[in-house]
This record gives structure tokens, sequence and C-alpha cells, in this order.
């Protein structure tokens, strides 16, 4: 068996043809869908961003790891174009057979190795790119709105299981080149201090003290599972904004958030994630308004009463996520308008009007970097 792909190989994306005779009948190759938004990708030529050897997933009652057979991340993510429209804008899993090995950036000649997926057993027959399309989604006759199939949704079907405490994960996490060794000590050794600190042995409050205290050593956020200041069940305030697309934001410091969010960290519905406490304080542009995603879980569309955020460049690291360290899938997380400036809100003027709503006014239930349970 050849080696496995490593982030930073140019591979090319094979040909629509070659892709279609790996999958079969409803457009799958070991149970990952091949979806219409990846043919546009068809014949580029991208580095590796990831090894997606493992992934998150959604589909339970409860979030968890799952091993993930021979596929890569590159930088592509899907435009829900086929999906009516989607906005999670997830980032793509591409299986090693539908890439071609490539020496050099785009523009360079290339030579091919065929070494992707030799391990692979191809299904016969092959699809169509109209049976792709035909397995988008899968009309429902009682509540008339239908279910869609994409590889988020079908996740738990193309992986097997991933137990948190199998250290192989975090061996590939280092061999592989997703994860450097200081940020994996760092991980696991924050995960330790945060478990004993729940542990309930009267250590938790000296042991968050004592961090906030020496937090400035790794350059490290304050405690990040800090809970809210609203009691739970009390209405949640909201700011209307109108951020477009390519502003300049400015995210508020953890403190000033924890003051908009209930004890069990949510904000009409949406959960504030510590996988956000990172980005506080920091200046971002502003990459699309999000009034649509499809529900991880039920496979619905799940329309938004109050459209969220997302920002670019600013995904789910998985630092501090139980059970979900370092996973590669990079979502991107969803932020309430209230918990962003504009930068200099005064000279484009555009303000603000804030009100408050009932917590329970929304319950979006997406990734953990969406929030673990918006």
């Amino acid at each position: 068996m050849k080696r496995k792909l490593r982030p930073g190989d140019w591979v090319q994306v094979r040909s629509k043809e070659e892709i279609l005779a790996t999958l079969d009948a409803n457009g799958c190759l070991d149970g990952m869908p091949f979806m219409p938004e990846m043919l546009r990708f068809c014949g580029a030529k991208f580095q590796v961003l990831k090894r997606a050897h493992k992934t998150c997933d959604y589909s339970g009652i409860k979030p968890r790891s799952r091993w993930v057979n021979r596929t890569v991340h590159l930088n592509t993510r899907c435009d829900g174009s086929a999906h009516d429209g989607c906005q999670a804008g997830c980032l793509l899993y591409w299986k090693e057979v539908w890439l071609k090995l490539a020496n050099g950036p785009a523009g360079e000649d290339c030579q091919f190795s065929a070494h992707a997926g030799k391990d692979v057993v191809l299904p016969a027959g092959g699809c169509t790119e109209s049976d792709l399309w035909n397995h988008t989604k899968v009309p429902d006759a009682q509540c008339g709105t239908p279910t869609y199939v994409c590889q988020t949704t079908q996740i738990a079907l193309a992986t097997r299981k991933l137990e948190w405490w199998d250290m192989r994960q975090y061996l590939e996490d280092f061999w592989s080149g997703n994860v450097g060794l200081g940020r994996i000590f760092s991980g696991l050794l924050y995960s330790v201090y945060y478990h004993l600190s729940e542990a309930g042995i009267g250590v938790g409050r000296p042991m968050r003290w004592f961090y906030n205290q020496l937090r400035f050593l790794w350059g490290g956020p304050i405690w990040p599972r800090k809970p809210g200041l609203i009691p739970r069940g009390k209405p949640t305030p909201t700011i209307t904004l109108n951020l477009q697309p390519g502003e300049l934001v400015r995210v508020k410091s953890h403190e000033e958030i924890l003051k908009t969010v209930s004890s069990d960290n949510l904000n009409r519905g949406m959960h504030w994630d510590a996988e956000l406490v990172p980005y506080c304080g920091k200046t971002y542009r502003v990459r699309d308004r999000v009034s649509r995603i499809i529900h991880e879980r039920t496979g619905k569309m799940q329309e938004m009463k109050s459209p969220c955020i997302i920002l670019d460049s600013v995904v789910c690291q998985a630092r501090y996520s139980a059970c979900r360290m370092f996973c590669p899938k990079a979502m991107y997380p969803y932020w309430r308008e209230i918990w962003l400036e504009r930068v200099a809100a005064e000279n484009n003027g555009r303000g603000g009007s804030a009100k408050s709503e009932s917590a329970d006014e929304e319950q979006i239930l997406a990734a953990p970097h969406k929030g673990d349970s918006y």
C-alpha cells in the first residue's frame, strides 16, 4: 500500500467521468456521497489542507468522533447549489481515489500517480451525473418537505466508530502533519486539567483562577468554558446590525459576550461555544449572512428566525471540544450580531437597535463549532 496523502501534497481532482466510475448507484463510495457541488472542481489542482482521518458526527443524540478511511480535505467548500441553497459552507470530503498526486502548483506540468485508493474496492457500474442530482434529496409525503442527502448527513454511514480514548487518532494527528506536537501536548494537557476541574472534588474554582492567572505563559484566552451571566429561561438580548458580506467587524471580548448568554450559554437558542473564545477581540471580514442550513441530524432544511453571521478565516479549531479534539472538519462557527461590532461604524452610518427576545425563540441543532446545541 502506498502512503496516504498529507497536508501540502499537490493533487488534481480527477475528471467527472473517472469519478463517476468509482461510485455506486447512489452516487457514493464507501458510503461517502460525491455531491453535484463537487463537479466544478474536476480537473483543478489543490494542495491537501488536512488529512480527514477522523471527523465529528452530529447525527446522534450526542456528538461523537468517527474514523474516516483514505479521505482528505482540500480548500474547497460546498456552496449548497444542489441542496436548495444551504449556507453551511461545509468543508468537502475527498476520497483519495478521486484525486491524482501531482507535482507543483497550478499551471506547471505534472505527473500523476495512481497510488490513491489502491486498497479501495470500487463499485461496479458507477453512476451518471443525473444520478448525483437525483440523490440530493428524498421527498417526504407526510410533511411535504424533503430530506436532504449530503456528505454531512451521511457521515455516520461513511465512517466507523472512534472512541475518544483511542490514542491512535492523536498519533495520526501528528504523523499525518495535521497537528504539531506542541498543539497536541497543550490540547491534551488542557483536557486533563478541565476534567479535573469538573470532577466535583472542590478544586474547580481555584483551578480556573490559577488558569486565568497563568494564561499569559501560553498566550491563550481566559478559561474558555465560563457560563453566561443571564439566568436560564430569562430573555437574552439581541441587536440588529444588518451586517453584510465584506464588512469588517470586531468580535467582542469574552466578558462582554457572557453578558448576552444564559447560564447554559445560549442566546435565543444559539450556543456560545468555547471554540469561539480564541477569536474574541480580533477583527475579521463578514463572509455571509446565514438564514438556512440543513440540519445534520434530521436532514431537513432549517430556516433561522434571525440570520446569523459567518466570518472569513474563522473556523472551529477543535481545541476544547470533549471527545472531538483536533477534528479537521473546520466548520464555520455561527455568530449572533450582538457578539460582533462593526469596525468604524460611525463612519459608514450604520447603527444597531437592541431588544430582548425569549430564550427559546430559536433552537438550532448543528455542529459544535456552530454550537454544541443550538
